[in-house]
């Protein structure tokens, strides 16, 4: 069995055998951290997120808003980050009319047992459709794969584990203003939509860019949130492109190497 020699936050390293061919050798590793993180918003337990601990303050934020919990940061009053023995919490206090659904969505899951996907009701709450987003910049394809050259030497801990996604904030001319990283792809997504908030930044003056596929979930945070263009280095899901469709989004994705397919709403994106 492994030992921890030296936890640092984010990640921790480990002692490994490291072979090469037929080679072996004692060594350490560094390897990415994910602990369970508890979202509870006026004492209502809410979900239970596998992520990195790190940047929690900016999670809390951008998931309250990018699952329209919060129609904004001012309906967000307090987030505690509380350390348990085995996770996190992060104990929130929002604006009281805003807890009303949560608590109707729990009472209505609570009297479910062995209904498969939990019936209609349940299928609309996690397919939400967001209002169509602003007008957005133009944004030329160089910006765009500025931007993601930039983004692979302004990832500090997958740098040092190659274990962690990416989501990254660019302005029109491919500068990276922002980047948030998390084990998983959502949660850095989160990560940005609260640190770009926090930061007083418009979502409509700017694109995001990600280091994972562009499936649903992540085309409806960033429109629910009014970000305007989504690229994503990987491929898109049907799903992601129809939602991107109805809202205006403009999706990108496969944007390496030079290279980039837009899947919806193209106008945005041009020399």
């Amino acid at each position: 069995m492994n030992d921890t020699i030296r936890p640092v936050g984010a990640f921790s390293e480990y002692r490994v055998q490291r072979w090469d061919g037929a080679r072996g050798a004692s060594n350490t590793d560094r390897v990415a951290e994910e602990v369970p993180v508890s979202l509870v918003y006026n004492g209502l337990a809410h979900a239970v997120m596998m992520a990195s601990p790190a940047d929690l303050e900016d999670f809390a934020l951008g998931f309250s808003l990018s699952e329209g919990i919060v129609a904004s940061p001012a309906e967000l009053f307090r987030v505690d980050v509380v350390p348990l023995d085995e996770g996190i919490l992060l104990r929130m206090e929002i604006e009281p009319a805003r807890c009303l659904p949560l608590e109707e969505q729990r009472r209505h899951l609570a009297g479910r047992t062995g209904c498969g996907l939990c019936g209609a009701e349940s299928i609309e709450q996690a397919v939400r459709h967001p209002a169509r987003v602003g007008a957005g910049p133009r944004v030329a394809p160089a910006a765009l794969h500025a931007a993601f050259a930039k983004l692979a030497q302004s990832q500090p801990l997958s740098a040092v584990t190659g274990g962690v996604h990416a989501a990254a904030w660019a302005d029109v001319d491919g500068k990276v203003v922002a980047v948030r990283e998390d084990v998983g792809r959502h949660n850095a997504l989160d990560k940005l939509i609260g640190a770009l908030v926090r930061a007083g930044r418009r979502m409509d003056d700017g694109f995001a860019l990600i280091t994972s596929r562009a499936s649903f979930e992540m085309a409806q945070k960033a429109a629910t949130v009014g970000i305007t263009v989504l690229a994503a280095i990987s491929a898109p899901t049907g799903l992601a492109i129809r939602l991107a469709e109805e809202t205006g989004l403009t999706l990108v994705a496969f944007a390496r190497g030079g290279k980039h397919n837009v899947y919806a709403n193209p106008a945005r994106v041009s020399s």
